[in-house]
C-alpha cells in the first residue's frame, strides 16, 4: 500500500500537546510538503516518503503524540528530519496523514459484494508485501489509550468499518462488517506473529483459498 497521497484534509490532532515539543525535543520549522512527484535528493530519492510513514505509523500507534519527534521518526526511517518537513510539513500533518484509512479502504472494498471475501485476503497480503507493513494493524496498538491516539480508533471504525457495513446486503450489516474488520485484523496479525513462516511462503491465492471462504459467509449474511 504504494498510497498515493493518503493527507485527505489535515485536521488537528486533539489535546493540548498537539503540536508543540520542548527542550531537547524541539522540531525543525515546519516548511511546506513536496509538491506531487517532486523528486527527493540524494540516496532518499524515491524511498523517503514510504519509509516515513511506515517509521510513523509505529511512532503514533505506540507512543502518545507529544512524545514524538520528528527527528525520532527520521532516525527510525534513515533519513533526515529536514526530508520529513518538506514532505510533510509539519508533525501535526504527518499524524493526520498516518490517521487516514480511507486509501486502504479504497482498495479494499474495490469489489463487488459477491466477490469481496477473496479480494479482501488478496488486498491485504499484496499492500503487506508491497508497503512491508500492514494497511490497518496499527489500529490495534491504539487501544486502551486515552490520547491523541484515539483518533486511530475513531476513523478506523468511521472510515473502514462503518463504510463496510453500509455496503453489506441483508441483516446486522454492523455486526457483520466488525467481525470482517476483526478477521482482516486477525490474518494481518498472524503474518506478523509467524514472520518468516508458512504465511510469507504461501502465494495470496493460496492464502486466500484457505481464509477468504469465512469472510465470504459474513459478506454474504448467510
Amino acid at each position: 500500500m504504494t498510497i498515493a497521497d493518503e493527507t485527505g484534509a489535515a485536521e488537528p490532532a486533539p489535546g493540548s500537546n498537539a503540536g508543540s515539543n520542548a527542550g531537547s525535543n524541539a522540531e525543525p520549522a515546519p516548511g511546506p510538503p513536496a509538491r506531487p512527484g517532486e523528486a527527493d535528493p540524494g540516496t532518499e530519492q524515491g524511498t523517503g516518503r514510504d519509509a516515513i510513514l511506515r517509521a510513523a505509523r509505529r511512532a503514533f500507534a505506540l507512543r502518545p503524540y507529544a512524545d514524538v519527534t520528528m527527528r525520532g521518526i527520521a532516525a527510525d526511517a534513515g533519513v533526515s528530519p529536514s526530508l520529513i518537513v518538506k514532505r510533510f510539513g509539519s508533525k501535526e500533518h504527518l499524524f493526520n496523514t498516518v490517521a487516514d484509512f480511507r486509501p486502504a479502504a479504497d482498495e479494499l472494498f474495490a469489489a463487488e459484494p459477491a466477490a469481496l471475501g477473496r479480494h479482501l485476503v488478496l488486498t491485504v497480503v499484496r499492500m503487506r508485501r508491497e508497503q512491508r507493513g500492514d494497511p490497518l494493524l496499527r489500529v490495534v496498538f491504539s487501544l486502551g489509550n486515552e490520547d491523541e491516539r484515539t483518533l486511530l480508533r475513531e476513523r478506523f471504525r468511521h472510515q473502514v468499518t462503518d463504510r463496510l457495513a453500509a455496503s453489506l446486503p441483508g441483516p446486522d450489516a454492523e455486526l457483520r462488517a466488525e467481525l470482517i474488520a476483526g478477521q482482516l485484523l486477525g490474518l494481518g496479525a498472524t503474518l506478523s506473529l509467524h514472520r518468516p513462516g508458512a504465511g510469507d511462503r504461501a502465494t495470496p491465492e493460496r492464502l486466500a483459498d484457505l481464509y477468504a471462504p469465512a469472510l465470504q459467509r459474513l459478506v454474504d449474511g448467510g
